[in-house]
């Protein structure tokens, strides 16, 4: 038995076949472009979809069980009164919100959103993104995640769940419900925002795909991030997961939601009372890529010889792409603190890789009771990103093997839906290896970071001011 686990990514959507085991058996991708201009950053829904059916159809048996769903946070889409697309769909990287958002971020009634609905104050919202739709006139029927919209040609039900339904700024976390502040600053009412439900919600396939069996569940699943933890087998209260790609994230997996008091963290569910309390960076491997392109030395190679490099007093702030947390600031830019001739390639670029790490450390810093860490992602290929994270946040890091991912997440809801699995908790991932901290190093990078940490708020206002 299989079920079918399709995970909505921002260039491809992916469709993995797992086992009850947590064991990917196959797997199909379809591509299809991010739409970019200045700010914006969209996709086509009806592309979306035909990558779904096409990959579905390609790993359609009797041996499936169940179709489950994930996907990237933080889009949101208008429909007419039909259910018809009238915008595209906008990505968790569009940030043509930015106005909206410097308006609300900083305010006691932003830091009260925050509090309520566990998603930080940032242009990737959906909250923002309403309100921006809302000041330029644009009108729906009603709106949704593009997952929704898959959803609903699934199964011809729309719903949100209270995975992604978290990532909005649109629902409070407390009462699981949408969050009449959040609707009244979007400029929309609950009408026109699909129901929450729980994210193991089964509703019957109607959608008529050769080789599967007619009304078998789909499980309406939850966000890529949250789902991430799960796959990983990162889900008790305590554990916790980075994954390290272009950009990363640290998420804490707890029970019950809430975020810390100065708003550095956001608060996402993963389903049945499991929440996971954290923060996304937006720089991660891309720093390494931005050095090998500039240097004009092959990204592999010039992490190899950045391995036993100090940096030399370099201190690098990497926000190459403004930055999430513990900032939640797009205005914000890199910078090198400390750059002298004499520094070469390689210094500048251990300081990148260690500005990185200090930010996931600084995410760290915001979340209690972290008693472990599985590490994931195609960044920790290169040795120098395991062991100078390790350095960093003072802790064992277990690589665990990115088989699948939030797909394998998908799918463990819906192995708990059919009750296959007793819960959410259940651990089925061997991590293949552990990268131990140096302990000189813990103490020398934790002294370094209240730096990183006043060099950022020194220039935050010279952020803001540059981007007017």
């Amino acid at each position: 038995m299989i079920v079918l686990a399709v995970d909505l990514g921002t260039t491809a959507t992916k469709v993995v076949a797992v086992d009850q085991q947590a064991r990917v058996v196959a797997s199909t991708e379809r591509a299809y472009p991010m739409r970019t201009s200045g700010l914006q950053a969209t996709h086509d829904p009806q592309q979306v979809l035909d990558a779904v059916f096409d990959g579905i159809r390609e790993l359609a048996s009797d041996d499936v069980r169940a179709i489950a769903l994930t996907g990237a946070m933080h889009t949101i889409m208008g429909l007419d009164s039909s259910l018809r697309p009238v915008t595209e769909s906008l990505s968790w990287a569009d940030n043509r919100a930015i106005e909206q958002t410097e308006r609300l971020r900083g305010t006691a009634e932003g830091l009260a959103l925050h509090q309520a609905t566990g998603t930080p104050i940032h242009s990737f919202t959906p909250l923002m993104k309403l309100a921006w739709f809302s000041e330029n006139g644009v009108r729906a029927a009603m709106w949704c995640e593009i997952k929704d919209f898959v959803h609903l040609h699934l199964t011809g039900v729309l719903i949100n769940e209270h995975s992604c339904g978290s990532g909005t700024g649109l629902m409070n976390v407390h009462t699981l419900q949408w969050h009449e502040p959040s609707l009244e600053f979007a400029g929309v009412t609950a009408d026109q925002l699909p129901p929450l439900v729980e994210p193991t919600h089964a509703t019957p396939l109607t959608a008529v795909i050769p080789g599967l069996r007619p009304g078998i569940p789909v499980i309406v699943g939850g966000g890529d991030g949250p789902l991430g933890n799960l796959g990983v087998g990162a889900a008790t209260p305590g554990a916790g997961a980075v994954s390290l790609g272009t950009s990363g994230a640290l998420r804490v997996a707890q029970l019950g939601p809430g975020v810390d008091e100065e708003g550095r963290t956001f608060s996402y569910a993963i389903g049945e009372g499991l929440w996971v309390r954290g923060g996304a960076i937006s720089n991660g491997g891309v720093v390494a890529q931005w050095a090998a392109e500039t240097f004009g030395i092959p990204v592999g190679e010039l992490l190899a010889q950045t391995a036993g490099v100090d940096s030399d007093g370099l201190v690098a702030l990497p926000y190459l792409l403004g930055e999430r947390a513990p900032w939640w600031d797009s205005t914000a830019h890199a910078a090198l603190l400390g750059l002298r001739r004499e520094h070469t390639p390689q210094q500048i670029t251990k300081a990148l890789v260690e500005g990185v790490c200090q930010q996931l450390a600084l995410v760290l810093d915001a979340v209690p009771h972290v008693e472990s860490l599985r590490i994931t992602g195609g960044a920790f290929r290169a040795p120098v990103w395991a062991q100078t994270l390790a350095n960093a946040l003072g802790m064992p890091l277990h690589l665990a093997e990115d088989s699948g991912g939030s797909a394998v997440g998908a799918a463990l809801l819906a192995w708990r839906a059919l009750d296959v699995i007793p819960d959410l908790t259940v651990d089925l991932v061997r991590p293949t290896r552990t990268i131990m901290p140096d302990e000189g190093a813990i103490e020398r990078y934790a002294k370094a970071r209240p730096f990183v940490a006043k060099a950022y708020l020194a220039l935050e206002e010279l952020y803001a001011e540059s981007h007017r």
